[in-house]
């Protein structure tokens, strides 16, 4: 079953996120199939905390950055999908290299939506998995 309603590509979604924090720590999408999304993040100075480690608010925003994507690609045209709640558990540190997240859904509700995230290292051990909730509301720059 496809998730999706609205029609994507992966060159206009990293399109319309660039001018924004996640341009800026250099998230990227790569992949999209029929029921998950796969991005991801540099392990760099922009991106790692003082003691040369992944900063786990990085992990987060790669997180809620696939999280609100997933959510807002499955609703139909007027609605919008925004954060109510975000957790994460910081499984093992990164020091170098890319972490890769991908998000699939638990949850599509009229009112509200669950999504798990689960960032990898470049070996592919878990770093970080993460549970975002989204509420459905009403698209304020919707035009009918």
């Amino acid at each position: 079953m496809i998730l999706w309603n609205t029609p994507y590509s992966v060159d206009i979604i990293n399109s319309n996120m660039l001018g924004s924090m996640v341009e800026f720590l250099g998230i990227k999408v790569i992949c999209i199939n029929d029921t998950s999304i796969i991005g991801s993040m540099p392990v760099d100075s922009r991106t790692k905390q003082p003691f040369g480690l992944l900063h786990g608010g990085a992990s987060v925003v790669l997180a809620e950055t696939l999280g609100s994507l997933a959510g807002n690609l499955c609703l139909p045209e007027g609605s919008q999908a925004v954060g109510l709640e975000i957790n994460a558990n910081h499984i093992r540190s990164v020091k170098e290299g890319i972490v890769t997240g991908t998000v699939t859904n638990i949850h599509l509700g009229k009112k509200t939506q669950v999504w798990n995230i689960n960032i990898l290292d470049e070996n592919r051990k878990l770093t970080c998995t993460s549970r975002i909730t989204l509420a459905v509301i009403k698209d304020r720059n919707y035009k009918t």
